[in-house]
């Protein structure tokens, strides 16, 4: 008969496992404290545990880095905030002055006009127009109460803006020389030849010019570059008040007379404030005659 060999029992690994990292740290902790040498244990351990300590250390100083990226970030963000806000500021300021500077030329430019024509005149302000880019027609925040009329100049820039149309207690209603329904009656400042001047908004949106008609130029002096101004024969508007320069001349069918166009003298679209003459046109002429 055979012999049944007597089989050997084996410790599982992981008991194995268990036991000898129990001895290590027995071994590592005899060793911190009672200063027993375990060279080779201390050799295996520096070998397990150096790199391990190198990779928390790295991670350690790429957190500390991150979290000294992110709060200098923030500082920056703060300060960019700060310059940002500055610059509104400043920008906000800028505009403030250029405005008061233009506010300050147009009222230049009425001090000039109210010592060129010297006739009795109010200021006022616009408060309100009609769509689009162009003072055509508008509202001005003086009225009857402030002796306004119908049918009063009204000027501004370097000449003639319209007439008065509509009046209340405190505002009034003005028209412009480039409506469509204005006309008036002008003549050539250097020959005194008379023509009429028709408001057309179309022309003057697509060239910034108004047209004329009608020009009694018998001695052919008038030329391009000549002002415009209105004439003692109008019904409504004071004499003298400067139109604008002709733009274009040119001679009609009938070769008697001429046509053209003329550049404004105000500029119709950015007004503000306006000069009204208080003396109307028949005043005018019963104070000449």
């Amino acid at each position: 008969m055979r012999r049944r060999r007597k089989s050997r029992r084996r410790i599982p690994a992981k008991y194995m496992l268990w036991s000898l990292s129990v001895l290590c740290i027995i071994a590592m902790f005899a060793s911190f404290l009672f200063d027993v040498p375990f060279t080779p244990l201390n050799t295996a351990a520096g070998y397990a545990f150096i790199p391990m300590q190198k990779g928390i250390n790295q991670i350690g100083s790429w957190a500390g880095g991150v979290k000294d990226n992110l709060a200098k970030l923030a500082d920056v963000m703060a300060e960019n905030e700060q310059l940002q806000a500055q610059v509104d500021e400043l920008t906000t300021e800028l505009s403030i002055y250029k405005m008061e500077q233009y506010d300050i030329e147009d009222m230049r430019k009425l001090l000039d006009l109210d010592e060129q024509y010297k006739y009795e005149k109010i200021g006022a302000s616009i408060i309100g127009k009609d769509a689009g880019n162009w003072f055509d027609t508008f509202i001005i925040d003086k009225g009857s109460k402030d002796g306004i009329e119908v049918d009063m100049n009204v000027i501004a820039g370097s000449g003639l803006v319209g007439i008065v149309t509509n009046v209340g207690p405190n505002f009034a209603n003005v028209r412009s020389i480039i409506d469509d329904r204005n006309s008036v009656s002008a003549m050539v400042l250097t020959t005194s030849d008379k023509c009429f001047v028709n408001g057309d908004l179309e022309m003057m949106s697509e060239k910034q010019v108004i047209g004329f008609t009608d020009l009694s130029d018998e001695k052919n002096k008038a030329a391009i570059g000549d002002q415009v101004v209105t004439s003692y024969t109008s019904s409504k508007y004071v004499p003298g008040l400067l139109i604008g320069q002709i733009n274009e001349l040119n001679t009609d069918a009938n070769n008697l007379t001429k046509s053209g166009t003329i550049t404004p003298a105000v500029d119709f679209e950015h007004i503000k404030h306006v000069l009204v003459i208080l003396d109307k046109k028949q005043s005018v002429q019963s104070a000449q005659n």
